[in-house]
């Protein structure tokens, strides 16, 4: 993939961030320097990554480099999901209403919500004794 006519854009899913390339190409599809179905292993993270091509029905027509870092490989497909929607949008506008129906431009904002002080978890109590 030739870094002249590229479209970057940024995904996020959780702890995972996805920094994404999007070139006119075959359909390849790159995640840190390792092709997308050797670095999935799930087959349902596969298809993830895949969603936003395959619904403008895109996937032979684009390749796709990307890096990523944190979070877990359903995290990090989801990113990768969400950075190549936006990228896709950013190269023809006229695809974002395809994409913001699915649900693929909108940042998932849920994270692990952190531990209090006082209790064994985010939610969890110490169990409490009245006697």
């Amino acid at each position: 993939m030739t870094d002249t006519a590229f479209t970057y854009a940024t995904g996020k899913r959780k702890t995972a961030v996805a920094r994404v390339w999007v070139a006119p190409g075959s359909g390849a599809i790159t995640v840190n320097g390792v092709d997308a179905d050797a670095y999935f292993e799930r087959m349902t993270t596969r298809m993830i990554a895949r969603q936003s091509l395959e619904l403008l029905e895109l996937t032979d027509k684009y390749d796709v480099r990307c890096t990523v870092a944190g979070g877990g490989h359903s995290a990090q497909a989801e990113a990768l999901r969400n950075g190549v929607a936006k990228a896709l949008t950013t190269e023809d506008p006229e695809r974002r209403r395809a994409l913001k129906r699915a649900g693929f431009l909108t940042r998932d904002a849920r994270k692990k919500e952190r531990k209090k002080y006082g209790q064994p978890g985010a939610r969890k109590r110490f169990q409490y004794s009245k006697r």
